[in-house]
C-alpha cells in the first residue's frame, strides 16, 4: 500500500511513528498520525492549521486531555488516576507508572492507525471517480484518520473547536482549489 504514498504522506507516516517514540508509545496510535498531519505541509495539514489545529494546540490540547490515558473513562468504572498514580509512587518513587526509555527501531502501528490507512487508500479510490487521483496525499491520510473516528482524536478536535464533519468539508475545499 505504501507505494501508492507520495512523499508528503510517507514523510507523516516517519513522523508518526517519531511521535509515539517520543510519547514512549508501544505502538503508533490515531491521535500520533494527528500529531504528524499538523506539521505537515502539504493538503492534510493545512486543512488541519485553518482551523486552529497546529502541533502546538493538538499538543497542548493532548496534555490538557491526559495524553492517551482517558480518565474519564477509568472514573466511569470507579478508578481515580490520580489517585492510582499517587498511591503507586508513595510505594515504589515518583515516576513508577511512567515508562522507561523509548522504543527502539520499527514500533507497530495500532489497529485504529492501520485502519486509518487503510481508509486513506479507500478515499483515494472513491474520489478517483470524481477526479484523477491516483496517490495516497496527506489529505488522503487525513481524510482516513477521521474516517476511523477515535475517541482520543474526536476529543482533541473537539477542544480545539472543531469536528471531522468540518475538517472533511474543508478537505473537499481544498480538493476543489
Amino acid at each position: 500500500m505504501f507505494e501508492r504514498f507520495t512523499d508528503e504522506a510517507r514523510r507523516v507516516v516517519v513522523m508518526a511513528q517519531e511521535e509515539a517514540r517520543e510519547h514512549r508509545a508501544e505502538q503508533i496510535e490515531p491521535v500520533h498520525l494527528l500529531l504528524a498531519l499538523s506539521e505537515d505541509p502539504g493538503r492534510g495539514g493545512t486543512v488541519l492549521r485553518a482551523v486552529g489545529a497546529d502541533h502546538a494546540s493538538v499538543r497542548s490540547a493532548m496534555a490538557r486531555s491526559g495524553g492517551d490515558l482517558d480518565a474519564d473513562a477509568l472514573a466511569a468504572v470507579g478508578i481515580d488516576l490520580d489517585r492510582v498514580r499517587a498511591a503507586a509512587e508513595a510505594a515504589f518513587g515518583p515516576g513508577a507508572l511512567d515508562r522507561s526509555g523509548s522504543p527502539a527501531g520499527h514500533i507497530p502501528f495500532a489497529d485504529g492507525s492501520k485502519r486509518a490507512l487503510e481508509e486513506s487508500l479507500r478515499h483515494v479510490l472513491r474520489s478517483r471517480a470524481r477526479r484523477r487521483a491516483r496517490a495516497i496525499d496527506s489529505g488522503a491520510v487525513l481524510a482516513g484518520l477521521l474516517a476511523v473516528d477515535d475517541p482520543l482524536v474526536t476529543r482533541l478536535l473537539r477542544q480545539l473547536g472543531t469536528d471531522a464533519d468540518r475538517l472533511r468539508g474543508q478537505l473537499g475545499d481544498a480538493s476543489a482549489a
